[in-house]
């Protein structure tokens, strides 16, 4: 699987540097030297971001913040040449994954971005991509990946792709909100089960063919036709 990272670093130097690495990986990077340039394209969201905490037309907590908005799941790293425990506290406080400080080595970075993305989307690269027909989506449980009837990968996220494989598991069956927090976030979580419309919204948009209802007042289920 081909990864989509966005990397924002405002230094030239290091910014051409960085991608270099990150493209020898074999993955797909589109970088920005300005926050706003990164703002302009946040959605789709790729696979990662790798942020710059100081930069010049905005900071890496600010687009942090838009980016959770827009995909609370998606990975973070931050990079910056600021080292204080602060910084790093209020990176985790703000849904960051990772914290690498100036200077670092490339090769580093690398090692902590693969070990993310094995982390959040859990891949096999060595599974088939061959799976279960769904709608018009086929969806490959152990590769954990799903294909739009083009044959293009449609991204989702960890807990996108949880969500789906509920409701694939268990068709025609209601969910209470209650049961799909539980099933999805675990018993550690503690907050609002408002998350849950948000990922079933997010589901919806990326495979607007699946047949999820809405049961009001109660909560959701995936119809059998």
């Amino acid at each position: 699987m081909s990864y989509t990272i966005y990397l924002v670093e405002d230094e030239d130097n290091l910014n051409e540097l960085l991608t270099k690495y990150l493209e020898n990986e074999g993955w797909n990077i589109t970088s920005f030297t300005k926050g706003e340039d990164a703002r302009k394209l946040m959605q789709p969201s790729p696979h990662l971001w790798i942020l710059d905490i100081m930069l010049p037309d905005t900071d890496g907590y600010t687009l942090i913040k838009e980016i959770k908005e827009k995909d609370p799941d998606v990975p973070v790293i931050f990079i910056s040449a600021r080292d204080a425990d602060i910084d790093r506290v209020l990176g985790l406080e703000l849904g960051s994954n990772d914290y690498i400080a100036k200077p670092f080595l490339p090769r580093e970075l690398i090692i902590r971005v693969q070990k993310l993305l094995e982390l959040v989307y859990k891949e096999q690269p060595a599974a088939k991509k061959t799976g279960t027909a769904v709608s018009s989506y086929n969806v490959a449980e152990e590769a954990r990946e799903v294909y739009g009837e083009d044959g293009n990968l449609i991204n989702l996220t960890s807990k996108e792709f949880d969500l789906l494989l509920l409701f694939i598991h268990h068709k025609g069956h209601p969910f209470s909100r209650e049961d799909i927090l539980l099933k999805i976030w675990g018993h550690d979580y503690f907050g609002t089960d408002r998350v849950v419309d948000d990922l079933v919204r997010r589901l919806r948009k990326k495979m607007p063919e699946l047949k999820v209802e809405t049961i009001y007042g109660f909560g959701y289920r995936m119809m059998t036709s």
